[in-house]
């Protein structure tokens, strides 16, 4: 399933000091694997060609009992391989970013709201049952307001439940039938709901706004809705991105629930310099 499969790729390791929701067990799997990548490194130097046998078992056991003695140790090198992942996450990131050729800004059976021609672009990835996103979706409102300029491309990147892909595949069913201001309708009042939504919440939205639920049930049942789902995956996973909600914007990723000041800053700046960050 989609949300397992992606959930699991491209682990990223920095920590944010905004909230951000991910699938479960990425941390603890992230540490794991910087301390394991730490020890592999240093047991290397301990089974070089030109020790003999007794020298690389002395070896390794002084390096064993030094990290039990001084665990700290781990925690400085995972410091040190953090920023190391970051750095080349900025530098994907930006590649992804700055290709015209890339599909990122202009989607495929996924929602676009705000001014459709509008020539500053927000890119929000998202899971309808993330609660970051629920709190963020006001955040989003005000800044379509105070920028009627601004363009969102809403991609969906369901990691959390199969509830979560469930509710996707009616959200972009919908988005056949209404486009604009009615799909930002379907939008809030789906992500805006309390407790976990799925194929039943999703539904009973969009037979309060009208949609026509045979022709709903045949398009979310469409090839092309699953592979817009996907394609926006596998932009997420080129940009390095593991959690909800994520923005692009500019050449900038801001992952996490960033707030409005700071999505207004982005946007301010891309007027006055072209850039999300004005040097």
């Amino acid at each position: 399933m989609f949300w397992r499969s992606h959930a699991a790729s491209s682990l990223h390791f920095g920590q944010f000091r905004h909230g951000v929701c991910r699938h479960a067990g990425y941390r603890w799997a992230g540490l794991a694997a910087l301390a394991l990548a730490f020890l592999a490194a240093a047991f290397s130097a301990a089974r070089a060609e030109s020790f003999s046998a007794g020298q690389k078992a002395e070896i390794e056991a002084i390096i064993k009992d030094y990290l039990l003695q001084k665990p700290e140790i781990l925690r400085e090198a995972i410091g040190v391989l953090e920023a190391r992942e970051k750095a080349a996450e900025a530098k994907a990131r930006e590649k992804v970013v700055s290709d015209p050729s890339s599909r990122l800004f202009s989607p495929v059976n996924q929602a676009v709201i705000g001014d459709p021609g509008g020539k500053i672009t927000l890119i929000e990835f998202f899971d309808y049952n993330c609660g970051y996103c629920k709190r963020a979706l006001s955040d989003l409102a005000r800044l379509m307001k105070d920028n009627p300029d601004l363009r969102v491309v809403l991609r969906d990147l369901p990691i959390l439940s199969p509830g979560s892909v469930e509710a996707a595949k009616i959200a972009n069913a919908f988005l056949r039938q209404f486009q604009g201001e009615k799909f930002w309708e379907f939008h809030q009042k789906l992500l805006g709901s309390r407790g976990p939504v799925g194929n039943a919440e999703a539904l009973g939205v969009a037979k309060d706004l009208g949609a026509d639920m045979d022709k709903l049930a045949k398009d979310a049942a469409a090839p092309g809705i699953t592979s817009g789902i996907e394609e926006s995956g596998k932009l997420a996973k080129s940009l390095l991105v593991t959690g909800t909600p994520t923005y692009v914007i500019g050449e900038d990723v801001a992952v996490g629930a960033v707030g409005y000041d700071e999505l207004e800053a982005k946007v301010a700046n891309i007027r006055k310099c072209g850039k999300a960050i004005c040097s």
